[in-house]
C-alpha cells in the first residue's frame, strides 16, 4: 500500500501541478475526497469539482508553476510531502493585476489514500510568502519581526 500511495503522491503533483492535467483530479481525487488549507478562508474544498476552482485560479495565476518534491513519507494510508512551489505571476486568478514576479515557497501537504484515491488532504503552505513576492503585502521587516526577535 505505501509504495502505491507514493507512487499516486508522485503521479498528483507531476500531472495535476506541473503538467497542467485538469483530467487527472477526476482519476485521483475521490468523489467524496476532502481537502483543507488550499485558500485564504481556510474552509474544506469537497469533491473534484471544487479542488478545480482552486486549481484553475492558482493555475491561471502562475501557467508555470513547477512543485517540486523534497521529502516524501508514507505509513500505511497516509502520505507526508515537503515541497516547494515556484512560479511566474503572471495571470489575475487569485484576484490579483499580473505582477510578472517569481515565487519560491515552501508547503506541506499530508494525503490519506484509500483504494487508489486521495480521500484527504490538508496542505500547510506559505501564503503570506506567496503574497509578499508577487508585491500584493509588504515586505516583512525582519528586524521587527516579534517572533524572530530576541526580546529581554
Amino acid at each position: 500500500m505505501t509504495s502505491n500511495s507514493k507512487g499516486i503522491t508522485y503521479r498528483w503533483f507531476e500531472e495535476v501541478w506541473n503538467q497542467g492535467r485538469e483530467a487527472t483530479i477526476d482519476e485521483l481525487f475521490g468523489p467524496d475526497g476532502v481537502t483543507t488549507g488550499l485558500g485564504e478562508n481556510e474552509g474544506e474544498v469537497r469533491g473534484p469539482a471544487q479542488f478545480k476552482i482552486f486549481f484553475r485560479n492558482l493555475r491561471a495565476s502562475f501557467p508555470d508553476i513547477h512543485i517540486t518534491i523534497e521529502d516524501m513519507l508514507a505509513e500505511d494510508e497516509k502520505v507526508a510531502v515537503r515541497l516547494k512551489i515556484e512560479g511566474t505571476h503572471r495571470g489575475d486568478g487569485l484576484g490579483i493585476a499580473p505582477t510578472g514576479r517569481r515565487i519560491c515557497v515552501a508547503g506541506i501537504v499530508i494525503l490519506r489514500i484509500v483504494n487508489g484515491k486521495i480521500v484527504e488532504g490538508a496542505n500547510s503552505w506559505d501564503q503570506l510568502g506567496l503574497l509578499r513576492q508577487i508585491g500584493a503585502l509588504p515586505a516583512a521587516d525582519a528586524g521587527n519581526d516579534r517572533f524572530l526577535t530576541a526580546r529581554g
